[in-house]
């Protein structure tokens, strides 16, 4: 199988912080590797699933509080105004359903906002968020997700 998430998955307990933000039974968290904005968060499902429809009644239950969760999270290491949620899972070699999480940051351009803020994704190496600053994001975020208490 051709899958990123599944192949991240075989390797969980060896895992960088940035793909490995938190995880449960059913979810893992990692940062978008490829991305030129730091907080760009990815939800995926910890078993190979293409289809929202395919999600278990335990994994669906507990998607929207990991959602909540992270944007929260984020808005209190980023600083953001709000979160964006988009799911799609079309590209080559990522059917695997994932849910973006990304901050929308106060300053962010008009022409990023939205379903734009993806040119922010598919970066050029040398524009992607170093991994140094990617794993100092995910320990910040799930510090974060330990000291929340949820509703």
């Amino acid at each position: 199988m051709d899958c990123y998430v599944c192949r991240s998955e075989e390797r969980f307990d060896t895992l960088p912080p940035r793909e490995r933000v938190d995880a449960d039974q059913h979810w893992r968290v990692a940062h978008a590797f490829d991305s030129r904005l730091p907080g760009w968060l990815v939800l995926v499902p910890r078993r190979h699933v293409t289809s929202i429809a395919e999600l278990t009644d335990a994994e669906a239950a507990s998607l929207g509080t990991w959602q909540v969760r992270l944007s929260r999270a984020l808005t209190a290491v980023t600083g953001c105004v709000k979160t964006y949620v988009m799911q799609y899972a079309e590209q080559a070699g990522f059917a695997h359903v994932h849910f973006h999480v990304v901050p929308r940051l106060a300053d962010i351009p008009l022409d990023h906002r939205g379903p734009r803020a993806f040119a922010y994704l598919h970066a050029p190496p040398d524009e992607r968020v170093p991994e140094y600053d990617m794993d100092a994001v995910a320990v910040e975020v799930r510090a974060h997700l330990t000291t929340e208490s949820t509703p």
